[in-house]
């Protein structure tokens, strides 16, 4: 009985720690992989591979991301790679939305000002798995695909990253995906 009553003390426990955002291995909740990720009250959500970061218009996820050297016969400038962000992006607004490769930024860790890139200008030229530079999405519609990005050699760690623009040209919450690209 006294080891039962230890055993349910310890449960309640980590039960209780994970509840107050403490991630413990193994047990429900600790992995944070499909876990839906909404702004805090100043504007900013940040999220990792996996998480499924929910914007004013559509939900995107950063499935999987790798750098390489050349892509589908593509090839980066000299002294960089490219990075290749596998993406779904899901439209959950109330009408059509226009989407653009260049909604999204690749970001990476350097003290330069202009340490991020925008998707390679008409990178749906590369591959049919690389998202176009502009397409409709529909409501309810999801879409699966690459963005590819040109990087300075050598960076591993990364970040996705999309701010909201609203019509009256005002701007709304910012989101960051941050992970460390495998090497192909």
């Amino acid at each position: 009985m006294k080891r039962f009553v230890t055993f349910l003390l310890g449960v309640l426990m980590a039960a209780s720690l994970a509840g107050c955002g403490i991630e413990l291995p193994g047990l429900p909740g600790a992995d944070t992989k499909d876990k839906v990720i909404t702004p805090d009250e100043d504007g900013y959500a940040e999220g990792r591979m996996g998480n499924t970061m929910r914007t004013y218009f559509f939900d995107y996820t950063v499935n999987s991301a790798f750098v390489c050297s050349e892509y589908e016969g593509y090839t980066p400038a000299d002294g960089n790679e490219l990075l290749v962000v596998d993406m779904t992006v899901k439209n959950t607004f109330h009408e059509s939305l226009s989407m653009f490769d260049t909604d999204f930024q690749a970001q990476w860790n350097d003290s330069a000002e202009d340490a991020y890139s925008y998707p390679v200008e008409n990178g749906e030229n590369i591959s049919d798995k690389v998202l176009p530079g502009e397409y409709t999405l529909n409501v309810d519609e999801s879409r699966n695909g690459y963005l590819v990005f040109e990087v300075p050699a050598g960076h591993k760690d990364f970040s996705v990253s999309y701010m909201e623009f609203f019509d009256d040209n005002s701007t709304g919450d910012t989101f960051f995906v941050f992970f460390t690209a495998d090497t192909k």
